[in-house]
């Protein structure tokens, strides 16, 4: 394990590096487009006969890692409680419905609209995938990735409020997306539908469970804090809280991603603001800021690098593309029109609908849960279009975001 991480170290700072010195894009962007073109050159090689041993040795590094196990119960909590802590809560509080709505109601919805387009669509261009796989892959791909587009809407200039409902939105429907997900894949293994009773009641178990928990978990290490003022001891009981927190939650059935988030919104405004010296919240914001940089670095280098191992025909990379549209056609339906339709309600400038529809990225939440299901023809294809999507997501999108924000909003 030690052998593995330090080869991942080293190919993240190496592509890093190259990135910031010749190529200048945002950090996560460039790293996964130098690594998906690194994973792309090696594929060509071996294709002609060189280099086999470069791509078999790749693919042996890529096999040892289990990307779903290394995000979901690793870098995932920390990503999140991370992305809440910089949150301001007053800020929030006054977008809370509008957040809310788009992250619980929008993912439902979206999860529903990209499963069933997909299902109706995909035997057009003589794919078959069950309505089972069409709602799990629904479910996966509608949580949105806000770390790519954060930085290039800020560079954009793009208004406060729409920087804070795209946050929102994004740190909550990563944890309702992951137990749709879960509902889903639950079924799927049993064979059982739930009643819609019974599935509320799940909903609420782990999405309710997991708001509860964390606003514990927030609550408790909030009093650690300020009961001492040592930076070094409460950076570690930071650091404590979002591991074993994380740990406790997954034990406890309660969704972990959500609880982080609460517990980020907590730390990150009543304990910085009540609980924290200037000193130590001065080493908290570099510790934790440095961390998520170089987690989010790591996983999208990771992301670039697992091309290798998805196997496309030309009959997925079709799918692929088709999956793309319905997916931004379902972001489209679910959140653009609504924000298009209901100004008052939803309070953002005009053109921010087309913001937010475009700036919908999918990140490495969608290819961890794609990952995890089991093995068979079903996965492969849903693996396939999943990352179609994500690669398309981050590199079209990502790279466009910036020009989109600016014509929309007309930022000065």
């Amino acid at each position: 394990m030690l052998d593995i991480a330090a080869i991942c170290l080293v190919i993240t700072a190496l592509l890093s590096y190259l990135n910031h010195r010749f190529i200048g894009l945002p950090t996560t962007i460039g790293v996964m487009a130098a690594a998906l073109a690194l994973s792309l050159v090696l594929i060509g090689l071996d294709a002609v006969g060189v280099a086999h041993g470069l791509r078999a040795y790749e693919e042996s590094l890529l096999r040892s890692i289990d990307f779903s196990d290394v995000l979901m119960q690793g870098m995932l909590s920390l990503l999140l409680f991370a992305g809440a802590l910089h949150v301001d809560l007053s800020e929030l509080k006054a977008y809370r419905w509008q957040v809310g709505a788009l992250a619980v109601l929008g993912t439902l919805l979206s999860t529903l609209a990209v499963g069933i387009g997909l299902w109706l669509v995909l035997p057009l261009i003589g794919l078959d995938l069950p309505l089972m796989y069409c709602l799990l892959f629904g479910a996966l791909i509608s949580p949105t990735d806000p770390i790519a587009v954060m930085g290039i809407l800020k560079s954009a200039n793009a208004p406060k409020e729409l920087e804070l409902v795209i946050a929102g939105e994004s740190l909550f429907n990563d944890g309702v997306g992951v137990v749709i997900f879960s509902l889903l894949l639950g079924m799927l293994a049993s064979g059982v539908v739930p009643t819609p009773g019974q599935g509320l009641e799940l909903l609420l178990h782990e999405a309710g469970g997991g708001l509860l928990f964390g606003w514990v978990l927030g609550y408790v290490t909030f009093r650690l804090l300020k009961s001492v003022d040592n930076y070094q001891v409460e950076v570690l009981l930071t650091l404590a809280a979002v591991t074993g927190g994380y740990t406790l939650a997954s034990a406890l059935h309660v969704s972990g991603p959500l609880a982080m988030v609460v517990a980020g919104l907590m730390i990150g405004n009543h304990g910085r603001a009540l609980a924290m010296s200037d000193t130590t919240r001065g080493y908290l914001d570099m510790f934790w800021e440095l961390l998520d940089e170089m987690l989010n670095a790591a996983l999208f280098v990771l992301m670039g690098m697992e091309v290798l191992l998805v196997a496309f025909s030309l009959h997925e990379l079709v799918a692929a593309a088709v999956a793309v549209g319905v997916t931004l056609a379902a972001r489209l339906l679910t959140v653009g029109l609504p924000v298009r339709l209901l100004p008052r309600a939803f309070n953002l400038p005009a053109g921010s609908w087309k913001v937010l529809t475009w700036g919908g990225l999918r990140g490495g939440i969608s290819v961890a849960l794609a990952l995890s299901l089991p093995a068979g023809p079903e996965r492969d294809t849903v693996v396939a279009l999943t990352y179609g999507v994500v690669v398309f997501s981050i590199l079209a999108q990502g790279l466009s975001i910036g020009a989109v924000t600016r014509r929309a909003i007309r930022c000065r």
